[in-house]
Parts: structure tokens; C-alpha cells; sequence
């Protein structure tokens, strides 16, 4: 099925969220129309959309990267704003919800003429911001993540900026190999208030530290559908201790749970801890991030802590 709209739809910003306001609507064809690809059908999009709300932590980010700058976000997790990493080239953009709840109202108030969400957004929900502006959402996995930020790129016509970045990236990551420490097994931990999380190495980190030569951990492979483990006890961090640990916290109480785990001796008989290799990185980069701004923010961590 095809849902084509226009990239302007000024006349509907300020109608209420009902199928009336589809009603009248011409649908003409137009030489730069991109037809999209998403998890809801094809959906066809016409020119540079100017207002573009970012319902995704990876949208966020992709916007950005190619130089425009959202209409409307979701606060990060855990958070009242977009990613601190994110924040610079933020400023200014309206919080319209959060990744419990989209607020629909400050939607509509945005007054946006592209809609990019994240891969989870259910279909009823969808339906309602579909009336609203054409609404993106990626059929690509969690694995995938160059795929959804192409997604985003080709639906706001930036696609050739995207591929440049992406490229970009992967001339950082070569030039950065040669001086990883080559097999070094590398775990990515999210510490939370209740305990340890393992992040899946199926994810952007996991992706970045293959790419550079480095192992990840048996566990981090096997969680191919899920984005992290279940909590694990100080004791069963043994099965994802390696040569280095990073340790993500997204806010203060996971860092006063982190801090007091370190005291702990099953967390001081840890060979990454044993050889002062465990390092403490931003939760909402490395495990909450994903797209081209924080595939470099990554890189940025990696050089600073494993180059040689």
C-alpha cells in the first residue's frame, strides 16, 4: 500500500487530530518525490521538508548531523532534554514528549511537515501522527542502525550529506584500527540503580569496537533481539569481564550504585579492574545513543582511552 503526501501541509497544522484533516488534500506527483520504505508501507514524500519532528533518539541525531535542526524531539531517557551530547546543536528545539509518551498536542503546535520515529512506535499511535505529517518509521533492526539513519536522511532529501558522514566515519575507524589493541575483549556495562546491565555488542557500540578489531564478550553476542541483559549480580559480572570495561550511567543514582560497587571485592577480582581498565563513560552515548554524531562521540572515547 501507498501513502503518498505532501512535504507541506501548512493549511492542516492547527485542525484536529481526526481523518478530516486528509480530506481535500491534492496528491500530486512531483519529480523529487522519494518514495520510503517504512515498517507501516511505503510512504512518499515531496521536496525538503523545513519542519521535521524527531520522535527517536537516533532521528534526533540524524537530523542534526546533516545540518537541520528538529522542529520537535523526545526528551532522552531519564532525562528532561535530548542527550547531553546532543545539547549544543539542540538549543532551542521543543521537548514534545518523552519515550513513554508522545505528547500529541506539542506535535501539532510544532507544526511539522515530516515525522521521523523510532522502529518500536506501535500502529495506533502511528496512525494518529500520520494524520498529523507523513511519518517515518524504519524497518530496520537494532542491528541496523546505518540503514535507519539512511531512512531518516533519504526521507528529509539529505541523503548525500548522510552517506558522506557515514563515510566519514569509516575512514575515522580505519585510520583508528592500526592503533586499538588488537583481540583485546572489550564489555559495555550499564550501570543502573538496581545493578549491572550488559549491552548487546549487536548494537552501535558493539558494531564500533568490531570494526576496530576488538572482541566482545560471549553474553553481549547472544543478546541478538534484546538491547541489553537482564540485571546481573556483582558475582555473574565475571562473565563479561575482559581486558577493558566501560561503564555507562545515565544519571546521578547509578552513578552512587557504581561507585559502591567498586568497593566491592567481586567487583575488584574483575581482570579489567585488576589492570585499572575499567572506564567510566557517558550512559547516554554509549548506551542509549546510536547515529552518526554519537558513532563519533564513540570513536572519540575509544582513541582517548585505547589508542596507542
Amino acid at each position: 500500500m501507498l501513502t503518498r503526501f505532501p512535504a507541506s501541509r501548512r493549511a492542516l497544522r492547527h485542525c484536529s487530530l481526526t481523518l478530516s484533516l486528509l480530506a481535500g488534500v491534492t496528491l500530486a506527483a512531483h519529480a523529487d518525490d522519494r518514495v520510503i520504505d517504512t515498517a507501516y508501507g511505503k510512504v512518499t514524500v515531496s521536496g525538503t521538508p523545513g519542519h521535521v519532528v524527531a520522535l527517536d533518539e537516533q532521528a534526533v541525531d540524524t537530523v542534526l548531523a546533516v545540518g537541520e535542526k528538529p522542529a520537535g524531539a523526545l526528551a532522552t531517557r531519564g532525562a528532561e532534554g535530548v542527550s547531553n551530547y546532543l545539547k549544543d546543536r539542540a538549543e532551542g528545539v521543543p521537548i514534545v514528549g518523552t519515550s513513554r509518551e508522545i505528547n500529541l498536542e506539542a506535535v501539532l503546535a510544532a507544526q511539522p511537515d515530516l515525522i521521523l520515529a523510532g522502529a518500536r512506535l506501535d500502529k495506533t499511535m502511528y496512525d494518529k501522527l500520520s494524520q498529523i505529517a507523513p511519518t517515518i518509521v524504519p524497518t530496520s533492526s537494532l542491528a541496523q542502525w546505518k540503514d535507519s539513519v539512511m531512512t531518516y536522511a533519504t526521507a528529509m532529501n539529505k541523503a548525500d550529506e548522510a552517506q558522506q558522514a557515514l563515510q566519514q566515519i569509516d575512514t575515522r575507524i580505519a585510520a583508528l584500527k592500526p592503533k586499538m589493541p588488537a583481540g583485546a575483549t572489550v564489555s559495555v556495562v550499564r550501570w543502573m540503580p538496581q545493578g549491572a546491565l550488559v549491552m548487546s555488542s549487536h548494537l552501535i557500540v558493539g558494531e564500533t569496537l568490531q570494526a576496530l578489531g576488538l572482541k566482545t564478550t560471549a553474553l553481549s553476542d547472544s543478546l541478538v533481539k534484546k538491547p541489553h541483559s537482564d540485571i546481573l549480580s556483582l558475582e555473574n559480572l565475571s562473565q563479561v569481564d575482559g581486558d577493558w570495561m566501560f561503564l555507562a550511567t545515565l544519571n546521578e543514582k547509578g552513578k552512587e550504585a557504581l561507585d559502591n560497587a567498586r568497593q566491592q571485592p567481586a567487583f575488584q577480582r574483575l581482570k579489567a579492574a585488576q589492570s585499572n581498565h575499567v572506564v567510566p563513560v557517558d550512559g547516554q552515548v554509549w548506551s542509549s545513543g546510536s547515529g552518526i554524531l554519537a558513532a563519533n562521540r564513540l570513536l572519540d572515547d575509544l582513541e582517548q582511552n585505547l589508542a596507542n
